[in-house]
Protein backbone atom coordinates (compact mmCIF):
# COMPACT_ATOMS: atom_id res chain seq x y z
CA UNK A 1 0.00 0.00 0.00
CA UNK A 2 2.77 2.43 0.91
CA UNK A 3 4.30 2.39 -2.59
CA UNK A 4 1.01 3.00 -4.38
CA UNK A 5 -1.07 6.08 -4.81
CA UNK A 6 -4.32 5.71 -2.93
CA UNK A 7 -7.22 5.35 -5.35
CA UNK A 8 -10.45 5.79 -3.41
CA UNK A 9 -13.97 4.54 -3.96
CA UNK A 10 -16.26 6.65 -1.78
CA UNK A 11 -19.66 5.52 -0.55
CA UNK A 12 -21.86 8.44 0.49
CA UNK A 13 -21.79 12.13 -0.32
CA UNK A 14 -23.59 13.60 2.68
CA UNK A 15 -22.17 16.00 5.24
CA UNK A 16 -19.02 13.95 5.93
CA UNK A 17 -18.56 12.60 2.38
CA UNK A 18 -18.62 16.05 0.88
CA UNK A 19 -16.37 17.26 3.70
CA UNK A 20 -13.84 14.56 2.83
CA UNK A 21 -14.03 15.44 -0.89
CA UNK A 22 -13.29 19.08 -0.09
CA UNK A 23 -10.47 18.23 2.34
CA UNK A 24 -8.79 15.87 -0.15
CA UNK A 25 -8.81 18.60 -2.79
CA UNK A 26 -7.01 20.92 -0.39
CA UNK A 27 -4.30 18.37 0.59
CA UNK A 28 -2.63 17.26 -2.68
CA UNK A 29 0.50 16.05 -0.82
CA UNK A 30 -1.47 13.04 0.43
CA UNK A 31 -1.36 11.46 -3.05
CA UNK A 32 -4.92 10.21 -2.71
CA UNK A 33 -7.81 10.83 -5.04
CA UNK A 34 -11.44 9.78 -5.30
CA UNK A 35 -12.11 7.83 -8.49
CA UNK A 36 -15.83 7.25 -8.09
CA UNK A 37 -18.59 8.03 -5.56
CA UNK A 38 -21.49 5.66 -4.96
CA UNK A 39 -24.75 7.32 -3.93
CA UNK A 40 -28.29 6.13 -3.23
CA UNK A 41 -30.20 8.81 -5.12
CA UNK A 42 -28.80 10.23 -8.36
CA UNK A 43 -31.60 12.77 -8.80
CA UNK A 44 -30.37 15.05 -6.02
CA UNK A 45 -28.56 18.22 -7.15
CA UNK A 46 -24.89 18.08 -6.11
CA UNK A 47 -21.97 20.46 -6.10
CA UNK A 48 -19.75 18.42 -8.46
CA UNK A 49 -20.27 16.92 -11.90
CA UNK A 50 -22.59 13.92 -12.31
CA UNK A 51 -19.89 11.77 -13.96
CA UNK A 52 -18.28 11.44 -10.53
CA UNK A 53 -21.23 9.39 -9.26
CA UNK A 54 -22.81 5.96 -9.66
CA UNK A 55 -25.61 4.10 -7.92
CA UNK A 56 -23.99 0.70 -8.52
CA UNK A 57 -21.84 -0.40 -5.57
CA UNK A 58 -20.04 -3.03 -7.67
CA UNK A 59 -18.58 -0.34 -9.93
CA UNK A 60 -16.39 0.57 -6.96
CA UNK A 61 -16.01 -2.82 -5.28
CA UNK A 62 -14.96 -4.66 -8.46
CA UNK A 63 -12.63 -1.96 -9.80
CA UNK A 64 -9.09 -3.35 -9.48
CA UNK A 65 -7.62 0.16 -9.58
CA UNK A 66 -9.52 1.23 -6.48
CA UNK A 67 -7.46 0.08 -3.50
CA UNK A 68 -9.28 1.96 -0.73
CA UNK A 69 -12.99 1.95 0.04
CA UNK A 70 -14.24 4.80 2.23
CA UNK A 71 -17.69 4.03 3.61
CA UNK A 72 -19.67 7.05 4.87
CA UNK A 73 -23.34 6.06 4.57
CA UNK A 74 -25.95 5.94 7.36
CA UNK A 75 -27.46 2.54 6.52
CA UNK A 76 -25.71 0.09 8.84
CA UNK A 77 -26.90 -3.05 7.04
CA UNK A 78 -25.87 -1.83 3.59
CA UNK A 79 -22.59 -0.56 5.03
CA UNK A 80 -21.73 -4.00 6.41
CA UNK A 81 -22.24 -5.67 3.02
CA UNK A 82 -20.03 -3.03 1.38
CA UNK A 83 -17.25 -3.38 3.93
CA UNK A 84 -17.44 -7.19 3.93
CA UNK A 85 -17.06 -7.43 0.14
CA UNK A 86 -14.31 -4.80 0.08
CA UNK A 87 -12.24 -6.71 2.66
CA UNK A 88 -12.83 -9.99 0.79
CA UNK A 89 -11.61 -8.28 -2.39
CA UNK A 90 -8.40 -7.23 -0.68
CA UNK A 91 -9.24 -3.53 -0.48
CA UNK A 92 -8.37 -1.44 2.56
CA UNK A 93 -11.44 0.12 4.19
CA UNK A 94 -12.03 3.31 6.15
CA UNK A 95 -15.42 3.80 7.82
CA UNK A 96 -17.24 6.17 10.15
CA UNK A 97 -20.26 3.91 10.70
CA UNK A 98 -20.26 3.22 14.43
CA UNK A 99 -23.59 1.33 14.41
CA UNK A 100 -22.39 -1.06 11.73
CA UNK A 101 -19.05 -1.65 13.45
CA UNK A 102 -20.57 -2.20 16.90
CA UNK A 103 -23.19 -4.65 15.57
CA UNK A 104 -20.72 -6.63 13.45
CA UNK A 105 -17.44 -6.21 15.33
CA UNK A 106 -16.74 -9.93 15.72
CA UNK A 107 -17.35 -10.66 12.02
CA UNK A 108 -15.30 -7.65 10.89
CA UNK A 109 -12.44 -8.65 13.18
CA UNK A 110 -12.47 -12.16 11.68
CA UNK A 111 -12.52 -10.79 8.11
CA UNK A 112 -9.46 -8.65 8.78
CA UNK A 113 -7.58 -11.66 10.13
CA UNK A 114 -8.63 -13.91 7.25
CA UNK A 115 -7.91 -11.55 4.34
CA UNK A 116 -5.11 -9.54 5.97
CA UNK A 117 -6.71 -6.28 4.91
CA UNK A 118 -6.76 -3.14 7.09
CA UNK A 119 -10.01 -1.69 8.38
CA UNK A 120 -9.71 1.70 10.11
CA UNK A 121 -12.51 3.66 11.76
CA UNK A 122 -11.18 6.44 13.98
CA UNK A 123 -13.99 8.73 12.80
CA UNK A 124 -16.59 6.27 14.13
CA UNK A 125 -15.93 7.15 17.77
CA UNK A 126 -14.99 10.75 18.49
CA UNK A 127 -14.58 12.44 15.10
CA UNK A 128 -11.43 14.58 15.23
CA UNK A 129 -10.21 13.19 18.58
CA UNK A 130 -7.79 10.27 17.98
CA UNK A 131 -8.87 8.05 20.84
CA UNK A 132 -8.90 4.61 19.15
CA UNK A 133 -5.28 4.81 18.09
CA UNK A 134 -4.26 5.96 21.56
CA UNK A 135 -6.13 3.11 23.23
CA UNK A 136 -4.76 0.68 20.66
CA UNK A 137 -1.12 1.78 20.79
CA UNK A 138 -0.40 3.45 24.12
CA UNK A 139 -2.20 1.60 26.89
CA UNK A 140 -1.41 -1.95 27.85
CA UNK A 141 -4.57 -3.73 28.94
CA UNK A 142 -3.51 -4.54 32.49
CA UNK A 143 -2.46 -0.90 33.09
CA UNK A 144 -5.64 0.81 31.97
CA UNK A 145 -8.08 1.04 34.85
CA UNK A 146 -10.88 3.16 33.42
CA UNK A 147 -12.05 5.66 30.87
CA UNK A 148 -15.04 7.94 30.92
CA UNK A 149 -16.13 10.66 28.61
CA UNK A 150 -18.45 12.60 26.38
CA UNK A 151 -18.51 10.71 23.09
CA UNK A 152 -21.54 12.19 21.37
CA UNK A 153 -21.19 15.79 20.19
CA UNK A 154 -24.88 16.19 19.35
CA UNK A 155 -26.16 15.49 22.85
CA UNK A 156 -23.42 17.62 24.38
CA UNK A 157 -24.47 20.49 22.11
CA UNK A 158 -28.11 20.08 23.17
CA UNK A 159 -27.28 19.90 26.87
CA UNK A 160 -25.07 22.98 26.55
CA UNK A 161 -27.98 24.92 25.04
CA UNK A 162 -30.35 23.73 27.78
CA UNK A 163 -27.89 24.63 30.53
CA UNK A 164 -26.34 27.85 29.32
CA UNK A 165 -29.24 29.39 27.40
CA UNK A 166 -32.26 27.73 29.06
CA UNK A 167 -33.39 26.49 25.62
CA UNK A 168 -36.11 23.84 25.58
CA UNK A 169 -35.05 20.35 24.47
CA UNK A 170 -36.84 20.28 21.11
CA UNK A 171 -35.53 23.72 20.14
CA UNK A 172 -31.96 22.66 20.96
CA UNK A 173 -32.37 19.46 18.94
CA UNK A 174 -33.62 21.38 15.93
CA UNK A 175 -30.61 23.68 16.09
CA UNK A 176 -28.26 20.67 16.30
CA UNK A 177 -29.87 19.21 13.15
CA UNK A 178 -29.61 22.53 11.30
CA UNK A 179 -25.89 22.75 12.10
CA UNK A 180 -25.23 19.19 10.91
CA UNK A 181 -24.30 17.89 14.36
CA UNK A 182 -27.14 15.37 14.72
CA UNK A 183 -27.52 12.06 12.88
CA UNK A 184 -30.06 11.85 10.02
CA UNK A 185 -32.14 9.89 12.54
CA UNK A 186 -31.68 12.01 15.71
CA UNK A 187 -33.07 9.21 17.90
CA UNK A 188 -29.67 7.51 17.54
CA UNK A 189 -28.10 10.52 19.30
CA UNK A 190 -30.67 11.59 21.87
CA UNK A 191 -31.66 8.00 22.70
CA UNK A 192 -28.07 7.13 23.64
CA UNK A 193 -27.71 4.52 20.88
CA UNK A 194 -24.86 6.35 19.15
CA UNK A 195 -22.85 6.72 22.36
CA UNK A 196 -23.55 3.07 23.24
CA UNK A 197 -22.25 1.92 19.85
CA UNK A 198 -19.10 3.97 20.38
CA UNK A 199 -18.61 2.55 23.87
CA UNK A 200 -18.96 -0.95 22.39
CA UNK A 201 -16.11 -0.21 19.96
CA UNK A 202 -13.92 1.45 22.60
CA UNK A 203 -14.28 -1.55 24.94
CA UNK A 204 -12.58 -3.75 22.33
CA UNK A 205 -9.62 -1.41 21.95
CA UNK A 206 -9.24 -0.59 25.64
CA UNK A 207 -10.00 -3.85 27.47
CA UNK A 208 -10.23 -6.46 24.71
CA UNK A 209 -13.96 -6.99 25.28
CA UNK A 210 -16.14 -7.61 22.23
CA UNK A 211 -19.64 -6.75 23.42
CA UNK A 212 -22.74 -5.52 21.65
CA UNK A 213 -24.78 -2.76 23.25
CA UNK A 214 -27.30 -5.20 24.68
CA UNK A 215 -24.64 -6.27 27.19
CA UNK A 216 -24.57 -3.05 29.22
CA UNK A 217 -26.82 -0.27 30.55
CA UNK A 218 -27.36 2.79 28.39
CA UNK A 219 -29.77 5.64 27.92
CA UNK A 220 -29.87 9.07 26.28
CA UNK A 221 -31.05 12.55 27.18
CA UNK A 222 -34.62 12.50 25.81
CA UNK A 223 -36.21 12.86 29.27
CA UNK A 224 -33.85 15.53 30.64
CA UNK A 225 -35.87 18.65 31.53
CA UNK A 226 -35.16 22.25 32.39
CA UNK A 227 -36.24 21.39 35.94
CA UNK A 228 -33.48 18.75 36.11
CA UNK A 229 -31.03 21.41 34.93
CA UNK A 230 -32.28 23.76 37.66
CA UNK A 231 -31.67 21.14 40.38
CA UNK A 232 -28.21 20.46 38.92
CA UNK A 233 -27.34 24.17 39.03
CA UNK A 234 -28.51 24.42 42.63
CA UNK A 235 -26.09 21.62 43.47
CA UNK A 236 -23.37 23.29 41.34
CA UNK A 237 -23.39 20.44 38.83
CA UNK A 238 -23.67 20.26 35.07
CA UNK A 239 -25.32 17.40 33.18
CA UNK A 240 -23.43 15.46 30.50
CA UNK A 241 -24.12 12.22 28.66
CA UNK A 242 -21.16 10.15 29.84
CA UNK A 243 -19.80 6.78 28.74
CA UNK A 244 -18.08 4.90 31.54
CA UNK A 245 -15.84 1.84 31.65
CA UNK A 246 -14.32 1.03 35.03
CA UNK A 247 -12.48 -1.98 36.39
CA UNK A 248 -14.01 -3.31 39.59
CA UNK A 249 -12.09 -4.74 42.53
CA UNK A 250 -12.78 -8.29 41.33
CA UNK A 251 -11.15 -7.54 37.95
CA UNK A 252 -14.43 -7.42 36.08
CA UNK A 253 -15.60 -4.35 34.18
CA UNK A 254 -18.53 -2.01 34.75
CA UNK A 255 -19.63 -0.23 31.56
CA UNK A 256 -22.58 2.07 30.93
CA UNK A 257 -23.77 5.23 29.16
CA UNK A 258 -25.99 7.54 31.19
CA UNK A 259 -26.66 11.23 31.72
CA UNK A 260 -24.48 12.18 34.68
CA UNK A 261 -24.03 15.05 37.11
CA UNK A 262 -20.46 16.37 36.87
CA UNK A 263 -18.79 18.74 39.30
CA UNK A 264 -16.78 21.87 38.50
CA UNK A 265 -13.61 19.95 39.44
CA UNK A 266 -14.33 17.39 36.71
CA UNK A 267 -12.60 18.04 33.36
CA UNK A 268 -15.84 17.07 31.59
CA UNK A 269 -17.67 19.99 33.24
CA UNK A 270 -15.89 22.44 30.94
CA UNK A 271 -16.59 20.54 27.68
CA UNK A 272 -19.29 22.39 25.78
CA UNK A 273 -21.23 22.35 22.50
CA UNK A 274 -20.19 19.70 19.95
CA UNK A 275 -16.90 18.85 21.66
CA UNK A 276 -16.05 15.34 22.85
CA UNK A 277 -13.68 14.49 25.68
CA UNK A 278 -12.36 11.37 27.37
CA UNK A 279 -10.43 10.92 30.60
CA UNK A 280 -8.34 7.75 30.90
CA UNK A 281 -6.80 6.44 34.09
CA UNK A 282 -4.02 3.88 34.26
CA UNK A 283 -1.85 2.41 36.99
CA UNK A 284 1.35 4.31 36.23
CA UNK A 285 0.47 7.20 33.92
CA UNK A 286 -2.45 8.24 36.16
CA UNK A 287 -4.91 10.45 34.23
CA UNK A 288 -4.88 11.66 30.64
CA UNK A 289 -7.46 14.02 29.17
CA UNK A 290 -8.39 14.12 25.47
CA UNK A 291 -10.63 16.76 23.93
CA UNK A 292 -11.71 17.53 20.36
CA UNK A 293 -14.67 18.32 18.15
CA UNK A 294 -16.98 15.33 18.00
CA UNK A 295 -19.43 16.36 15.29
CA UNK A 296 -19.56 18.27 12.03
CA UNK A 297 -18.35 17.78 8.48
CA UNK A 298 -14.71 18.78 8.73
CA UNK A 299 -13.85 17.35 12.19
CA UNK A 300 -15.19 13.94 11.09
CA UNK A 301 -13.58 14.24 7.64
CA UNK A 302 -10.24 15.01 9.31
CA UNK A 303 -10.36 11.67 11.16
CA UNK A 304 -11.24 9.85 7.94
CA UNK A 305 -8.35 11.65 6.26
CA UNK A 306 -5.99 10.60 9.05
CA UNK A 307 -6.96 6.95 8.54
CA UNK A 308 -6.48 7.27 4.77
CA UNK A 309 -3.05 8.78 5.37
CA UNK A 310 -2.13 5.93 7.75
CA UNK A 311 -2.84 3.40 4.98
CA UNK A 312 0.12 4.80 3.04
CA UNK A 313 2.32 3.38 5.80
CA UNK A 314 0.54 0.02 5.92
CA UNK A 315 -0.99 0.80 9.29
CA UNK A 316 -3.59 -1.55 10.71
CA UNK A 317 -5.05 -2.20 14.14
CA UNK A 318 -3.27 -5.03 15.94
CA UNK A 319 -6.10 -5.62 18.44
CA UNK A 320 -3.52 -6.51 21.09
CA UNK A 321 -5.99 -6.68 23.97
CA UNK A 322 -8.26 -9.09 22.09
CA UNK A 323 -5.29 -11.19 20.96
CA UNK A 324 -4.00 -11.50 24.53
CA UNK A 325 -7.27 -13.19 25.54
CA UNK A 326 -7.46 -11.50 28.93
CA UNK A 327 -10.03 -12.69 31.44
CA UNK A 328 -11.64 -9.25 31.79
CA UNK A 329 -15.41 -9.60 31.41
CA UNK A 330 -18.35 -7.24 31.66
CA UNK A 331 -20.34 -7.28 34.89
CA UNK A 332 -23.61 -5.72 36.03
CA UNK A 333 -22.93 -6.67 39.64
CA UNK A 334 -22.37 -3.20 41.07
CA UNK A 335 -24.45 -0.34 42.42
CA UNK A 336 -25.11 3.14 41.07
CA UNK A 337 -25.93 6.28 43.01
CA UNK A 338 -28.54 8.09 40.90
CA UNK A 339 -30.83 11.10 40.74
CA UNK A 340 -34.34 10.24 39.54
CA UNK A 341 -37.05 12.77 38.72
CA UNK A 342 -40.65 12.11 37.70
CA UNK A 343 -43.63 14.16 36.55
CA UNK A 344 -45.91 11.96 38.66
CA UNK A 345 -44.94 10.59 42.07
CA UNK A 346 -46.83 7.36 41.36
CA UNK A 347 -44.18 6.45 38.76
CA UNK A 348 -41.66 5.91 41.56
CA UNK A 349 -41.45 2.53 43.27
CA UNK A 350 -39.24 2.49 46.34
CA UNK A 351 -38.62 -1.23 45.80
CA UNK A 352 -36.45 -0.30 42.80
CA UNK A 353 -33.92 1.29 45.18
CA UNK A 354 -31.49 -0.18 47.69
CA UNK A 355 -31.92 2.98 49.73
CA UNK A 356 -32.94 6.60 49.29
CA UNK A 357 -30.90 9.54 50.56
CA UNK A 358 -33.05 12.52 49.50
CA UNK A 359 -36.69 12.83 48.47
CA UNK A 360 -38.38 16.01 47.27
CA UNK A 361 -42.05 15.97 46.29
CA UNK A 362 -43.48 18.93 44.35
CA UNK A 363 -46.48 19.45 42.09
CA UNK A 364 -45.81 17.75 38.70
CA UNK A 365 -42.12 17.32 39.58
CA UNK A 366 -40.63 15.06 42.24
CA UNK A 367 -37.10 13.80 42.61
CA UNK A 368 -34.91 11.64 44.77
CA UNK A 369 -31.31 10.57 45.14
CA UNK A 370 -30.80 6.91 45.88
CA UNK A 371 -28.85 3.76 45.10
CA UNK A 372 -29.88 1.11 42.57
CA UNK A 373 -28.35 -2.20 41.59
CA UNK A 374 -27.06 -2.13 38.01
CA UNK A 375 -28.41 -5.62 37.32
CA UNK A 376 -31.92 -4.43 38.15
CA UNK A 377 -31.61 -1.52 35.72
CA UNK A 378 -30.29 -3.94 33.12
CA UNK A 379 -33.32 -6.22 33.50
CA UNK A 380 -35.98 -3.50 33.67
CA UNK A 381 -36.81 -0.40 31.65
CA UNK A 382 -38.94 1.58 34.14
CA UNK A 383 -36.23 4.25 34.25
CA UNK A 384 -36.43 4.85 30.48
CA UNK A 385 -40.15 5.56 30.31
CA UNK A 386 -41.67 8.95 29.49
CA UNK A 387 -41.78 11.38 32.40
CA UNK A 388 -38.88 9.69 34.22
CA UNK A 389 -35.33 11.02 34.20
CA UNK A 390 -32.43 9.01 35.64
CA UNK A 391 -29.09 10.78 36.01
CA UNK A 392 -25.98 9.19 37.52
CA UNK A 393 -24.42 11.09 40.41
CA UNK A 394 -20.71 12.00 40.53
CA UNK A 395 -18.60 8.96 41.49
CA UNK A 396 -21.69 6.91 40.72
CA UNK A 397 -20.22 3.39 40.90
CA UNK A 398 -20.48 1.66 44.27
CA UNK A 399 -19.13 -1.87 44.37
CA UNK A 400 -20.45 -3.05 47.70
CA UNK A 401 -23.09 -1.71 50.08
CA UNK A 402 -22.34 -1.56 53.79
CA UNK A 403 -25.84 -1.40 55.23
CA UNK A 404 -24.41 -0.56 58.67
CA UNK A 405 -23.36 2.83 57.31
CA UNK A 406 -26.80 3.73 55.98
CA UNK A 407 -28.38 6.44 58.12
CA UNK A 408 -31.67 5.81 59.91
CA UNK A 409 -33.21 8.73 57.99
CA UNK A 410 -32.29 7.05 54.67
CA UNK A 411 -34.00 3.87 55.81
CA UNK A 412 -37.08 5.82 56.87
CA UNK A 413 -37.32 7.52 53.46
CA UNK A 414 -36.98 4.14 51.78
CA UNK A 415 -39.77 2.78 54.00
CA UNK A 416 -37.48 0.15 55.54
CA UNK A 417 -38.06 1.34 59.12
Amino acid sequence: MSTNKLCIGLFGFGVVGKGLHDVLHSTPTLQASIKKICIKNNSKPRSIASENFTTDANVLLDDENINVIVELIDDADAAYLIVKKALENGKAVVSANKKMIAEHFEELYALQQKYNTPFLYEAACCASMPIIRNLEEYYDNDLLQSFRGIINGSTNFILTKIFQEQVEFNEALLLAKQLGFAESNPTLDIGGFDAANKLSILLAHSFGIIAKTDRFIFNGITNISLQDATVAKEKKYSIKLVANAQKLADGKLAAFVLPQFVTEADDLYHVHNEFNAITTESSFADKHFFKGKGAGAFPTASAVLSDISALRYDYKYEYKKIAHQTDTVLSNDYYLKVFVSVDNIEKLNKKDFEWIEEWHNEFNYSWLIGVVHAANLFKSDWWKKAGISLIACPDAVIENIDYKKISKRSLELAGVV
